[in-house]
């Protein structure tokens, strides 16, 4: 299934599809539509039958709107996060909003050097 060969394959298929999604959300809102799903899916060679793919779909599409966000992806096939790792994306993120102070989506490191000294 599905779900078996990412488990195998891992973190970086499933970063890898992360960044793929992102680079084909040209409307930056978050989502995809069936045919950009399921060309993403060929281009990480995950290919799902037909029938196991409208199944995989209608998982995905719960609230059938025709289109899947990455986050109800990566729930789908991996469960939510345990409350140690929430906690710990929380502190990361708080941490990260904090450093990204033109609020760009980037931190040059000349920014993370006034916060943080590796010494």
């Amino acid at each position: 299934s599905l779900r078996e060969t990412l488990r195998k394959r891992g973190v970086r298929v499933l970063t890898g599809l992360g960044s793929y999604f992102r680079q084909v959300d040209k409307n930056r809102n978050g989502f995809l539509s069936q045919a950009a799903f399921k060309e993403a899916l060929k281009v990480f060679h995950l290919e799902v039958p037909g029938g196991d793919f409208e199944s995989l779909w209608l998982a995905l599409d719960g609230s059938k709107s025709d289109k899947v966000d990455y986050g109800e992806f990566t729930r789908a096939v991996f469960g939510e996060m345990n409350e140690y790792r929430k906690a710990f994306v929380r502190k990361v993120s708080f941490a990260y909003m904090k450093l990204d102070f033109n609020k760009t989506g980037s931190v040059p490191m000349i920014d993370i050097s006034k916060c943080y000294c590796a010494k």
